[in-house]
């Protein structure tokens, strides 16, 4: 398996080229970071930045019809979103710098800007373990200097807890991340969080593409003491959490996604307004080719229709989800719902390839967790907000 580049994929996946915004902003390794600086902030409502970008979509129906789709922000919202990216960092450094790369503004319109429509997006920068470091270690190769996974966490906790001082003012907040990310905003839970007065505030916790366990046929356990699973869209104060796979593509035995513990099983929360069962995904699907080495290459969204140029393409019906347990792993099955009759694509991209051109099936559709359902969540995401507000 050729890991460098699984690594970098699974960075860029479904991301559109964004110029960089650089911060004026270098920090010693040993220094803390201001996060008064709007600079090292990728998105805040005084300097939306990253989440400042055009989101338009194109809608292409299964009869071959397409219509455009606008995105306002709503920067008045009345709660807020509070976003730790994925692995995304090029750097050649182990941690990153706090400069921003086109690396963390694409994977921030891809992931986090469209929840706009629903809270003030906050998305700090941080001192991430960088893709240079993961692939060294991946790898099995020496590293002059190891990376410091302490210092991205600090950075995060540093930066939660000037959130709180300076702009929540008792506000609702939706925490949502992505891999490292949400492995980062999981021990923010953990450590920031559960038992403290601020735990009140928390709509939700949406943890992409990383592994949370449960009690085996419980709700509230496991990685999370205080704050149970999502189980009803109006439910507030919980978590949200999947890793997704093909349904002809499931786990292997030795993937590192959604695998069960001993008397736990790995969350998984349809994202579909947490309904059980098979239903369909609202995805948004990046329409531009990822940077680097990606996935396999998208195929036309529609046959004998002019070329699509929106930055995303939603495809209504064609994708659905159902989250599913087989003992060893938990997991959001994710099914195309191909028609080989109308004109409409019957296929979509997002598997990590190996060197040889082969699916690397371990690593499941980890590029598009977000996309796969980032019209359910948005939606989520309103829908928890309203039942908090109305609590």
């Amino acid at each position: 398996m050729d890991k460098k580049k699984l690594l970098l994929a699974t960075a860029i996946a479904g991301v559109a080229g964004i110029p960089s915004l650089l911060s004026s902003q270098v920090y010693a390794a040993d220094a803390e970071v201001n996060y008064a600086e709007a600079d090292n902030w990728l998105c805040r409502p005084d300097n939306p930045r990253a989440c400042a970008v055009d989101l338009t979509t194109t809608i292409v129906n299964a009869d071959g019809s397409t219509r455009l789709e606008t995105f306002t922000a709503r920067p008045d919202a009345p709660v807020d979103c509070f976003y730790v990216y994925p692995t995304v960092s090029l750097d050649s450094t182990p941690n990153s710098d706090m400069i921003a790369g086109p690396e963390e503004m694409n994977v921030v319109r891809s992931q986090f800007a469209r929840l706009g429509s629903e809270c003030r997006t906050f998305a700090p920068l941080y001192r991430q373990v960088t893709l240079t470091a993961l692939r060294a270690n991946l790898g099995g190769g020496t590293q002059a200097v190891a990376p410091d996974r302490e210092m991205g966490y600090q950075d995060v906790v540093n930066a939660w807890r000037y959130y709180l001082e300076h702009h929540n003012e008792g506000r609702g907040v939706i925490l949502v991340g992505h891999s490292q990310g949400s492995g980062v905003l999981s021990r923010l839970i953990i450590n920031e969080i559960e038992g403290k007065d601020v735990q009140q505030q928390i709509i939700s916790a949406m943890l992409l593409g990383a592994t949370a366990q449960v009690p085996t046929d419980a709700q509230v356990g496991g990685t999370f003491k205080h704050m149970p699973v999502c189980e009803t869209g109006d439910q507030t104060g919980c978590i949200v959490s999947y890793v997704s796979f093909r349904d002809k593509i499931p786990p292997p035995a030795n993937s590192l996604f959604g695998r069960n513990g001993q008397g736990s099983s790995a969350i998984c929360t349809n994202p579909a307004q947490l309904a059980h069962g098979h239903h369909e995904l609202h995805a948004y699907m990046s329409n531009a080719a990822a940077e680097g080495f990606s996935s396999n290459a998208q195929s036309p969204w529609v046959s004998g229709n002019a070329s699509i140029t929106t930055p995303f393409v939603s495809v209504p019906g064609l994708i659905s989800g159902e989250c599913v347990n087989n003992g060893q792993f938990s997991y959001l099955k994710v099914t195309v719902n191909a028609d080989p009759s109308d004109p409409r694509t019957d296929s979509i991209s997002g598997d990590v390839m190996n060197a040889d051109g082969s699916v690397n099936e371990g690593w499941g559709l980890h590029l598009i967790d977000a996309n796969v359902a980032m019209g359910d969540l948005v939606a989520l995401a309103g829908r928890q907000a309203r039942a908090w507000l109305a609590r």
